[in-house]
């Protein structure tokens, strides 16, 4: 499954619209005696519904040619929905200026927004609040090393 997977993630790039688009990622899952493909896209400036769809039809058809997967499959190609941790930089660098909620390896939270990446990690302005005193704000380094999951918040703002 590795393999086919890593094939298909090859299909898919070479399919894409153009530089600013890239994978997330491709699941591969045995559901019912047919195989379901995953497929997360994303773009630097957001992925729209036509993308998705070429990206789709242009998988499918090399898939069907090639007898990639013997037996009835299930594609779905698809952008991450918000809930979706962020899985790349090309994500991080996306979502500057959002609020993100980092968990931890340590297990613990944190919220703040992202005010840049680089290679090593992330940079939040985070809320400290301390009892009795007004809320202050300030800079926090996450290395990537320590990050378990992103998830971006939702802002009805």
């Amino acid at each position: 499954m590795t393999e086919l997977r890593q094939a298909i993630e090859e299909l898919v790039e070479k399919h894409l619209p153009n530089d600013s688009h890239f994978v997330v990622e491709v699941k591969l899952e045995e559901k019912a005696g047919k195989t379901r493909v995953l497929i997360l896209i994303d773009a630097d400036q957001g992925i729209t519904i036509e993308a998705c769809a070429k990206v789709s039809r242009a998988v499918s058809e090399e898939l069907e040619a090639k007898e990639m997967i013997g037996e009835a499959y299930v594609l779905e190609v698809s952008s991450p929905g918000l809930d979706f941790p962020l899985s790349s930089r090309r994500q991080y660098q996306k979502n500057i200026g959002r609020e993100l909620k980092l968990t931890l390896a340590s297990g613990t939270d944190v919220l703040g927004k992202l005010l840049e990446m680089d290679s090593e990690g992330v940079k939040l302005l985070v809320k400290k609040k301390e009892k009795g005193k007004k809320a202050t704000e300030e800079e926090l380094l996450v290395p990537f090393a320590e990050i378990k999951k992103s998830i971006v918040q939702v802002s009805f703002k």
